[in-house]
């Protein structure tokens, strides 16, 4: 699927607070927690859990949230497809968009069950 300007506006426009209960509450349908949601979101962002409740608090929307955010060097290899978008295939006018799939993508791999070391990505080292 292709992502419009439109679909990027009303993205940027939601609030994160208004979110982060649904990602929490799937997670914990799956038997994750709220700690790890923190983790994937402060290894993506830099938020620590701290700096995530005062963003929460003052209503930021997904535009001032990723804008304050310090993106993780290896949030590239964050890859696959959420909601039909391939996100490594989104154009890089709408990076706001990527980021929050790649955020997405993040949550889901962990709803899923898959292991935190796999879900913060890692370069892979060459070998000797």
């Amino acid at each position: 699927m292709k992502v419009t300007a439109e679909k990027n506006d009303k993205v940027a426009k939601m609030i994160f607070a208004s979110i982060y209960p649904l990602y929490l509450n799937r997670l914990v349908k799956n038997g994750r927690t709220k700690k790890e949601l923190n983790q994937v979101i402060e290894w993506l962002t830099g938020f620590d859990e701290n700096k995530l409740q005062e963003l929460i608090e003052e209503k930021v929307t997904f535009e001032m949230f990723f804008q304050r955010a310090e993106l993780h060097p290896n949030a590239h290899l964050i890859k696959g497809v959420v909601c039909g978008y391939r996100i490594e295939e989104i154009e890089d006018e709408f990076e706001l968009y990527r980021q929050c799939r790649r955020m997405e993508k993040l949550i889901d791999e962990l709803a899923r069950g898959r292991k935190m070391e796999k879900i913060l990505r890692e370069e892979k080292k060459l070998k000797k």
